[in-house]
Formats: C-alpha cells, structure tokens, sequence
C-alpha cells in the first residue's frame, strides 16, 4: 500500500487515481505523518458499503431478536388471565 502526503498526492492526482483504478493500488494519504484518507478503486468502494450494510443488517436483526426475547418474557398465558377476572 502506498502512502503519500496531501501535498504530493495533489501533485500526483491523475496517476494515483489510475494506480487506484486500473491495478487496485490503494494509497493512503497523510498531512502532518497522520492517516487521513485513503484512495481506492470503485469496486473496493462499493464491496466495502456492501459489508457495512450488510454488518449493519445483521445488529439490527440481532437487536431485533433479543427485542422479541424481551417482549415474550413479559407474555401472561390467556388461562392465568381468565383465571385472574374469573372468566
């Protein structure tokens, strides 16, 4: 993986967006020796939305779930109900 300052990344634009596209490099970008971006090809970008969405997907059914475990805790069974109004 490639790293760069913003400077020479600026410099460089059009050949680290053709590294990006046509061979997949990645290059990180940094400003002051600290990470702060990082360019890569579209298909990463858009395999990676794919796992958050999908990462994403999955706490809400997990969340889902235990929801549904919470709510049948607090479940009376219709006997003990008439049972409790004399029905």
């Amino acid at each position: 993986m490639a790293r760069m300052s913003v400077a020479d990344a600026r410099k460089d634009l059009a050949e680290v967006i053709n590294r990006a596209a046509y061979t997949r490099e990645r290059t990180v970008i940094t400003r002051h020796d600290d990470d702060v971006a990082a360019v890569i090809s579209i298909d990463e970008l858009r395999l990676l939305d794919a796992l958050i969405e999908r990462y994403e997907d999955d706490i809400d059914i997990g969340e889902a779930h235990e929801a549904l475990l919470e709510a049948h805790e607090d479940n009376v069974a219709w006997g003990d109900i008439k049972r409790e109004f004399g029905l």
